[in-house]
C-alpha cells in the first residue's frame, strides 16, 4: 500500500481502505481536475476576448452615432444658410432705403423658404385656429367667454406650435373659448 504524504487534506483511513484503487482513482481525478482547469482557463480567455470585442463594438457604435448627429446637424445648417443669406439681403435692402412693400414681400419669401426647410425635415406646423382645444398639442394662455362658439374652441393663436416625427416640439399657445354651447363629437 502506497502512502501519500504530499496532500495534507487526504484522509489516511480512506487511503488505507482503498489501497491501490485509491492511487488509480486519484490519478484519474487529478487528470480530470487538470483537464477541467484547462477548460475553465480556455473559457475565461474566450470570455475576456468577447468582453474586449464588445467594448470595442460599443465604442464604435457610440462614435458612429455621434458622427450621424453631427452630419444631420451639418445638413440642416446647410439648408438654413440660404435662408440666412436672404434675411441679410432683406436687411441690406432696407438699410439702403429700399421700398417697404418689397421688404415685406422678401420677408414673406424667406418665411416660406424656412417652412420649406422644416417640411423637408419632417416638421409639421400646428396652427389650430377654430379647432377643439387639445392639451397634448396646445398650451392655453388665456380663456375668452364667447356664447356663439362651442366651449373649448380655439379662438386665437398667439404662437404656432411645431411637431417633429409625431412628437410635439413646441405646443401652440392659444386662447380657448368658454361659456358657449357644448361641443358636439
Amino acid at each position: 500500500m502506497v502512502k501519500r504524504t504530499d496532500d495534507p487534506g487526504l484522509d489516511p483511513e480512506l487511503e488505507g481502505d482503498l489501497g491501490a484503487e485509491f492511487d488509480l482513482r486519484g490519478d484519474n481525478l487529478e487528470r480530470e481536475l487538470e483537464a477541467a482547469r484547462a477548460e475553465a482557463a480556455g473559457h475565461l480567455e474566450t470570455a475576456q476576448r468577447l468582453q474586449a470585442e464588445f467594448e470595442n463594438f460599443r465604442r464604435r457604435v457610440t462614435r458612429d452615432q455621434g458622427d450621424l448627429v453631427a452630419r444631420a446637424s451639418e445638413r440642416i445648417v446647410e439648408e438654413l444658410l440660404p435662408v440666412l443669406d436672404n434675411l441679410e439681403r432683406a436687411i441690406d435692402h432696407t438699410t439702403a432705403g429700399g421700398d417697404l412693400a418689397q421688404l415685406l414681400k422678401g420677408v414673406e419669401m424667406v418665411h416660406q423658404q424656412m417652412l420649406d426647410v422644416f417640411g423637408k425635415e419632417g416638421v409639421e406646423v400646428i396652427d389650430p385656429f377654430g379647432e377643439k382645444f387639445d392639451p397634448r398639442l396646445h398650451h392655453a394662455v388665456s380663456q375668452s367667454e364667447d356664447a356663439e362658439v362651442p366651449d373649448g374652441t380655439i379662438l386665437d393663436v398667439f404662437q404656432k406650435g411645431y411637431r417633429l416625427g409625431g412628437r410635439v416640439v413646441r405646443p401652440a399657445m392659444v386662447v380657448v373659448s368658454t361659456g358657449g354651447p357644448a361641443r358636439k363629437g
